[in-house]
């Protein structure tokens, strides 16, 4: 998998967009990159800055580490039900 663009790249290439009058397919080809990614760009650009409703940088990254912190909490819990029923097993044989 290649490594992301960075930030200011495509802050720059949006900007471009906006300014140039260049249409999204011309402009993605000039700077080497693929229409859709200058799209998807675009748009998570105007979310950041509040021009458009929908979930921003900041959010998506806490979704993902809030997502990534239950999957692990879960396991933990599902890892402690299971000592539960373990020791109460070995300690009813006693």
């Amino acid at each position: 998998m290649r490594a992301p663009y960075p930030l200011e790249f495509r802050r720059e290439a949006v900007a471009l967009l906006k300014s140039s009058g260049k249409t999204v397919p011309q402009l993605a080809a000039e700077l080497g990159v693929s229409p859709q990614s200058l799209r998807n760009w675009a748009r998570q650009i105007d979310v950041d800055e509040g021009k458009a409703a929908c979930l921003s940088s900041d959010e998506r990254e806490e979704l993902r580490r809030l997502r990534r912190e239950l999957r692990t909490v879960t396991e933990e819990r599902e890892i402690l039900k299971k000592a539960a029923a373990f020791f109460a097993k070995e300690s009813g044989t006693r």
